[in-house]
């Protein structure tokens, strides 16, 4: 088999990067919006820039078989729908230090996915890659721990408990999106699986929308739930899903890194925060995951 090429890298990057820019920024959203109203809103917007998607198109869409429904669905209700619930309400009874460290196994959860249900081989450099980057998200995540607060008792367990769930939730995702790319284009995924999210949120949102105050969002934070909308269902999902295409789940799920240095970069950037020793550890260890991940492997010898 030959090598994914680098444009596929380069798509799983960019996704998860593009994840880590918007996580921080949503946080003002939050402060607002209710949890699924703000997922309703962000389906319904998505869905109306994706209607042309939607359709079969050329002869790289193979019609949609049960299987393939079925797989749609799943991957909506775990990727997106259970995932955000997870995380969100996690982090709330919760810490962002916890949530950090505990999404710190998702590239090993991938991983062991991959394994279990797709019979791909974990090489050596891929498990190093994976243990480069679990260190990266809990170094990155040590490096906040004075600036979080923290919760304690039962609602610290009901809040790792979730977050370990959205765990197994983003798996879940990369595992049975690996599946879904060999017979439906990504852009098709895309929109589809955004369908079934706003098919699943909108009996909450619309519980929430009835006692909410429109008028209280300001103008920029119209844009700003524009940007986080096309982002978080559209961008992200089609880049993720053409890199996958070509590249082994295992593999594609180390890429999960970028997230929390993109997050920290934010940081560093618009959020006037500093670099520590730790953080710069961290960046040392993403470089050298994304190397062993994908440099080329000799062939024989």
């Amino acid at each position: 088999m030959s090598a994914p090429p680098l444009a596929a890298y380069a798509c799983l990057a960019a996704s998860m990067a593009l994840v880590g820019s918007y996580v921080g920024l949503s946080k003002l959203l939050v402060a607002v919006i209710p949890v699924f109203l703000l997922a309703w809103l962000r389906f319904g917007i998505a869905a109306v820039a994706m209607a042309h998607w939607v359709r079969r198109r050329g002869s790289g869409d193979l019609p949609l078989s049960r299987h393939d429904r079925v797989l749609l669905f799943w991957e909506s209700f775990l990727g997106n729908f259970l995932f955000s619930i997870c995380m969100l309400f996690g982090v709330q009874y919760s810490s962002a230090l916890a949530a950090g460290v505990i999404m710190a196994a998702i590239p090993a959860a991938v991983a062991l996915m991959s394994w279990v249900f797709l019979r791909e081989h974990i090489t050596r450099r891929v498990a190093a890659a994976i243990v480069c980057a679990v260190a990266v998200i809990a170094l990155v995540s040590a490096s906040r721990a004075p600036s979080d607060g923290g919760s304690t008792g039962n609602g610290t367990l009901l809040g790792n408990a979730l977050l370990f769930g959205a765990v197994l939730c983003e798996a879940s995702y990369v595992v049975i999106g690996k599946k879904l790319t060999g017979n439906v284009s990504p852009r098709r995924i895309s929109a589809l699986v955004n369908l079934w999210g706003l098919a699943l949120v909108t009996p909450f949102g619309l519980w929430q929308a009835i006692s909410f105050d429109f008028a209280s969002v300001s103008p920029a934070l119209w844009w700003l739930l524009l940007f986080y909308s096309l982002a978080a269902s559209m961008w992200t999902v089609w880049l993720w899903m053409t890199g996958l295409r070509h590249v082994p789940a295992s593999r594609a799920g180390v890429f999960t890194v970028m997230l929390p240095i993109t997050a920290a970069a934010v940081g560093l950037l618009f959020l006037g925060e500093r670099m520590n020793v730790l953080q710069m550890a961290a960046f040392g260890s993403a470089v050298a995951g994304l190397l062993l991940a994908t440099w080329p492997e000799r062939v024989g010898a």
